[in-house]
């Protein structure tokens, strides 16, 4: 499989699209608004404290305030980190991103942690160095960690642990044992590292060159915490094409092609520093036409945004996202098969896997996802569907757990979420009917028109009634509901006059009393 990462560079936006084998699987898109905040460490305070979800919120200067579980806080003694929780199956870098599979025993692990309280170790008001490792997602606040994790090319610094784990991807089991010798050799002081798959055959002094870096910097990032001011930046995470760089080109991707001369530079420097190799497989655009619109991807994202989604069979897919969940329908559609339902049913589910895979890598969907096949008889069927999704997935780098069909035909997934999905990046909820979707049907309106003049007719003094609606109710008052209005001009004894008002939302109405 041939991976490319293709890369639009802008003063205001950076785009970021890995390609396989021509096809666009995932989207990476930073602004210059500070929406993407993943990685970045803060000095925080501590606003306030909820023993009831065992948990807190800090205060590091974004529009809403940090949320810390208790489980995500490391104790600072005598200036030292001490570990409270550490992860004991698997291990992820800044970017959410399966590296890692620890090798740390039960034995090692902290005893009793599960028992403290988040009164024990935060109180308001206290300061306290954060890692945002959540994104704000809609009305949520960012979720941090004091955990903090320093990424390199080759390795993961985590300096509030002292347990040392190796990428899962590596499978040699010499390989492994030499690379984590190597680390425990080589470190200073009781930290913690996670091998990533880029350090596989990799030597043993470019492996204590990066871990001096990454030492050097954690000892930096303590300086800087100690006389920052309270709830401030003390380090970013690298730029969106740089982390593309660090994280997908050295490891997955065979070329890279950009269409800024000041990024194309900024790259070729950065490798120069890590792997000067690569610098060869990395390209300067030069046509005439976007660079996202001679690879064909201006459609594909424009697809993503859609809620329903067509098959090539004339089946289509609805993803709807709500706060919680996301929800994704299966349907025919067009599709009416060729020899019996049962086999139609088979192939449009099968169809729809390979699209739903897809949708949900490409939009970065996260949290808990139900997938709504169409019902299948055949248990050997619905196995063949579940083993299809999971295959699908396969190539997914974010961690997932699906859970086997249920009676129902449902598929229940957990997709892990560390962005905003990219509906929420690229859109915004609609200005009429603010996000709800649908809107109130013109005859409700005119209905609730008849109720509320109804009851404003018990206390009317005046002799006539104006009525401002939108123009669309206007000329269906006028029209096919005037007996509404000639009904209440009956009850009420008054005359209602109708003035259109384009300015009006259509679900808004406004009843005037006239005395003359």
């Amino acid at each position: 499989m041939f991976r490319k990462l293709i890369i639009n560079k802008t003063e205001h936006e950076t785009r970021v699209a890995l390609l396989e084998d021509g096809e666009i699987v995932e989207l990476f898109i930073e602004r210059n608004d500070n929406s993407n905040i993943v990685g970045n460490i803060y000095k925080g305070r501590v606003q306030r404290v909820l023993p009831g979800m065992q948990a807190a919120f800090v205060d590091i200067r974004q529009n809403h305030a940090a949320f810390i579980c208790v489980g995500d806080i490391a104790r600072n003694t005598d200036n030292d980190y001490e570990q409270v929780f550490l992860d004991s199956v698997d291990e992820e870098d800044s970017n959410g991103n399966d590296v890692a599979q620890s090798d740390s025993s039960p034995a090692s692990m902290p005893v009793e942690t599960n028992r403290l309280s988040i009164v024990d170790l935060l109180t308001e008001g206290q300061e306290i160095l954060v890692q945002v490792s959540k994104s704000p997602i809609g009305t949520k606040g960012p979720t941090v960690t004091s955990h903090i994790s320093l990424p390199g090319r080759f390795l993961v610094l985590m300096p509030t642990s002292n347990h040392i784990g190796v990428s899962r991807r590596i499978e040699d089991e010499a390989e492994r044992n030499r690379l984590k010798d190597v680390v425990t050799n080589s470190r200073k002081g009781e930290y913690g590292y996670i091998i990533r798959t880029a350090a596989e055959e990799m030597g043993e002094k470019k492996l204590a060159q990066e871990m001096r870096f990454l030492e050097n910097l954690w000892q930096n990032i303590q300086n800087k915490y100690k006389t920052a001011p309270t709830s401030s930046l003390i380090h970013r995470e690298l730029t969106v094409e740089l982390r593309a760089v660090r994280d997908v080109f050295t490891l997955e991707a065979d070329r890279l092609v950009i269409d800024s001369k000041s990024g194309y530079n900024l790259i070729t420097a950065f490798l120069n520093e890590f792997n000067p190799v690569l610098k060869d497989s990395v390209d300067l655009y030069s046509g005439s036409e976007p660079i996202f619109d001679a690879y064909n991807l201006e459609g594909d994202i424009t697809r993503a945004l859609k809620k329903k989604v067509w098959l090539k069979s004339g089946g289509y897919i609805i993803i709807d996202q709500t706060e919680a969940l996301v929800a994704i329908d299966v349907n025919t559609g067009r599709y009416v098969g060729k020899h019996n339902l049962e086999e139609t049913i088979l192939k449009t589910n099968l169809e729809a896997v390979k699209e739903i895979a897809f949708q949900i890598r490409l939009r970065d969907l996260g949290g808990i996802i139900i997938i709504d096949f169409i019902d299948m008889e055949k248990k050997a069927n619905q196995e063949k569907v579940f083993n299809a999704v999971c295959e699908g997935l396969n190539r997914d780098k974010c961690k997932t757990h699906v859970l086997p069909m249920s009676e129902l035909g449902l598929i229940q997934m957990t997709r892990k979420r560390i962005r905003r999905p990219l509906g929420r990046l690229l859109c915004e909820p609609c200005f009429y009917c603010d996000g709800e979707g649908t809107l109130m049907a013109r005859k409700t309106i005119c209905y609730n028109i008849y109720r509320e003049v109804l009851r404003l007719a018990q206390d009317m003094v005046g002799k006539k009634l104006t009525l401002q609606v939108n123009p669309a109710i206007a000329d269906l008052l006028h029209g096919e509901e005037n007996s509404i209005i000639v009904s209440l001009e009956m009850i009420i004894t008054r005359q209602i006059v109708i003035y259109p008002n384009s300015k009006f939302h259509i679900e808004e109405f406004d009843i005037v009393e006239l005395m003359a």
